[in-house]
């Protein structure tokens, strides 16, 4: 994903499409950002109308999880992280476990505040 930003909105859309769009219609929120995700290719426009998330709108996701996920961890208390998100942080020797939940580790708040600067 270049360096394209993308808004609550549009993270919610690609969410929305991840867990599967109820009925014959998107929500306004999908539609509203369809066009944008599809020329990011985040998400994938069939010619009967089906959207589906792609590799890249998946990828996306992912990394906002681990955003938000180091965010928490860097404000304390016991943090819940999905098991996916934890193992990547870890892995990276973003945050560290204790009893009850995560530590963030100095690199972790190194990219925590690069991603700060970014604007993310």
């Amino acid at each position: 994903m270049k360096n394209d930003k993308l808004t609550v909105d549009e993270y919610d859309a690609l969410e929305e499409v991840r867990r599967g769009i109820k009925g014959d219609r998107p929500s306004a929120c999908v539609g509203r950002n369809t066009k944008k995700l599809a020329g990011l290719k985040l998400i994938s426009v069939a010619r009967n109308g089906r959207i589906t998330l792609t590799e890249g709108g998946q990828q996306a996701l992912f990394l906002r999880r681990c955003i938000l996920g180091l965010r928490a961890v860097a404000a304390g208390g016991d943090v819940a992280l999905d098991a996916d998100v934890a193992a990547f942080l870890g892995k990276k020797s973003h945050i560290v476990p204790r009893e009850g939940g995560f530590d963030i580790t100095d690199k972790g708040r190194e990219s925590l505040a690069d991603i700060e600067a970014q604007g993310f």
